[in-house]
Order: C-alpha cells, then structure tokens, then sequence
C-alpha cells in the first residue's frame, strides 16, 4: 500500500483520528454488544443453571446503556450540531443505533418481560426504518463522495447494510409470538424481503474487503477488530433463516426448515474460515500493540449472532457437535465481551482522570 493509501487507511478505520471516540454512534455498539450476550444465553441448546436470571439482568442493563446514550447522544449533537455523515469513518456507524434498539427488542421476547410484545413491536418499527435508511442513505454517500478507493474497504462499511438483516431476525421473532392472520403474514414477508435486501449488500462489500486484504494488508492495528464485523451479517443471516422458518405458516414449514438447514450450513463453513482469519489477523496486531477503540464491540455482537445462528441450525438437524460449537462460541463471546468493556472502563477512567 502507498503511503497515500496507508494514510487514508488509518484514516477510515481509526475513531480516535476523527474524535469519534468522544462521543460518536459507533458507541451504540456496547448496547448490541451487551444486549446479544443475553439473546445468546438463552439460544443455547444447553440449559445453564441461572442463566434465564443473568441474561435478565444482562438485559436491563443493555437497556439502561441504551438510555443513556440515546440522551447523552441526543445532547451531544445538539451541542456540536454535527450529524458525522459527513466523516467517512464515523458515518458507517449510524448502522448501530437502529441494530441497538432492535437487539433490545429481540431480548425483551426471548427474557420474556412484561408487555415484550409492545416494546418489541416499537423496538422492530423504529429499528427497521432507521436500519433501511441507512442501508440506502450511507452507501449513496460512499459512492457519490469518494469514500470508496481501492485501499479503502474496512469491515466497518458493512455497519449501515446489516441493519435490515437484525431486522428480518427480530421481526421472524416477533411475528412468532403473533397470531395467524395477515399481519403476521405481512410481516414475514417484509422480513424475507430485508433477508434478501441485506444479503446481497452484504455480499458485496465482504468481496470488497476481502479483496483489501488480499491486496494492501489489514493495515493500521486500530482497525483490525473491525474484521470482525463481517461475522455479523453471516451469523444474523443465520439466525434470520431459523426464525424465519420457525416462524412460516404450517404448509411452508418443511421447505422452510429444508431451506434454512442448506442455507445455513454453508454460511457457517464462510463464517468459521472468517473468524479463523480475524482471530489469526488480531492476534497479529495485538503482538504490534492494540490500542483500544470502540471498535473492540465488534468482538461482541458479530460472535453472538454466530451462536444464535449455530444454536438454531443444531435445534434445526438435532446435532450435538453443533450444539457444543455453540457453548464454545458463546465462551468466545464472554470472553469478547469482557475484553471490550474492560477496555472501555479503562478509557472512561483515563479520559475522566485528564479531564480532572
């Protein structure tokens, strides 16, 4: 990679260079980072003691976060009046608050909290139109603003396109809970419709960053953990194909759970070779130092739909080797979780403690 080239890099991929790590919607990552630690606990096949409480509680606290940065967001913006749509780096990432609401949605169902329904139907309508706008309205402005070069490609970018894939998968979950009748209906189609929608974005901007890869290099070490965002539209996709058939009137059931199982399998061998790349790759970096940014959430949620995602294919085929890659998955996602809030501690402490 030219030095050029190397610049842009670091320029795209690091939060810190753009002030992104003050206060920017890449933070509404530790909402979906927190919130599918909880859905993922309760998609295990195994049944853990006291895990239906923990992830409870793992979800409330999902929800007070997600309080407190809608708020403190709300405020910041109105403050600054700077929107980062304009910055290449920070406008990828208006794809997590509309998947961060939509998570909470998903755990309201799943921990079975009073009125679920309600706030996952309110969860489900706000996260899907804020998901399809910025399906549509980010990639426009990557396109037509040069934000696209050949060296340029970080797993970031998949952040806006992966928002209507959460959103067929929270919907199939709902739309489970609902009777039959053509809403339901309704729904389950708009959901497949976002399935197909997300899946074929998706698709093209993996190509894009595998291709960076190939040719230029993971780049700066800050931008590494980003590669793990490319689990997030496999795993989701994944998981959206279970719920979409566990969902599906009785006389598509059987084509449904037959399409889900040949749709899944493959993905999974995709998403196990990726996360053999990602892990070989960060480990790479954290030997050249890792300095935390927010994008060490993208050890979180892309994993916990990985385990969603195996947990519904072994319930799907009765396979038991499937159902301890879940565990093992779901072992990897704790681990994830607690290096990224650990890290996040720490920044909170040594920015407050310059700011004294």
């Amino acid at each position: 990679m030219t030095s050029d080239g190397n610049a842009a890099y670091r320029t795209a991929v690091h939060p810190a260079s753009l002030e992104t790590m003050n206060f920017g919607p890449n933070w509404f990552a530790t909402v979906m980072g927190t919130g599918v630690l909880a859905t993922a606990a309760l998609s295990l096949p195994q049944h853990l003691p006291g895990v239906h409480r923990a992830a409870t509680v793992v979800w409330a606290a999902a929800v007070v976060l997600l309080a407190a940065l809608t708020v403190g967001f709300a405020r910041h913006l109105r403050r600054n009046r700077r929107t980062y749509l304009d910055d290449p780096a920070a406008a990828h990432f208006w794809g997590a608050p509309p998947m961060a609401v939509m998570t909470i949605g998903a755990g309201a169902l799943m921990v079975e909290v009073p009125g679920a329904v309600p706030v996952a139907t309110a969860c489900w309508l706000v996260g899907a139109a804020g998901g399809l706008v910025t399906a549509v309205l980010i990639p426009y402005r990557t396109m037509t603003r040069g934000w696209g070069g050949p060296g340029e490609a970080p797993g970031g970018r998949l952040m806006p396109v992966v928002p209507p894939m959460v959103a067929a998968a929270q919907g199939a979950l709902l739309a489970a809970h609902l009777p039959d009748g053509e809403p339901r209906t309704q729904l389950l189609i708009a959901c497949a419709a976002m399935f197909g929608a997300s899946l074929a974005a998706a698709a093209v901007v993996i190509g894009q960053v595998w291709s960076r890869l190939a040719a230029h290099g993971p780049g700066a070490a800050a931008g590494v953990p980003t590669l793990w965002i490319v689990l997030g539209p496999l795993g989701q996709s994944m998981t959206a194909a279970h719920l979409l058939a566990a969902a599906a009137p009785p006389h598509l059931a059987g084509a449904a759970n037959a399409a889900a199982v040949l749709y899944a399998v493959p993905v999974l061998g995709c998403a196990l070779l990726w996360l053999s790349l990602a892990a070989a790759l960060t480990l790479r970096a954290a030997r050249d130092g890792l300095p935390f940014t927010p994008g060490w959430w993208a050890f979180t949620f892309p994993v916990g739909t990985l385990v969603t995602g195996v947990a519904g294919l072994s319930a799907r085929t009765g396979s038991a080797p499937l159902a301890g890659l879940a565990l093992a998955l779901f072992a990897l996602l704790l681990c994830g979780w607690v290096l990224a809030a650990g890290g996040t501690l720490r920044w909170l402490r040594a920015t407050s403690a310059a700011a004294v």
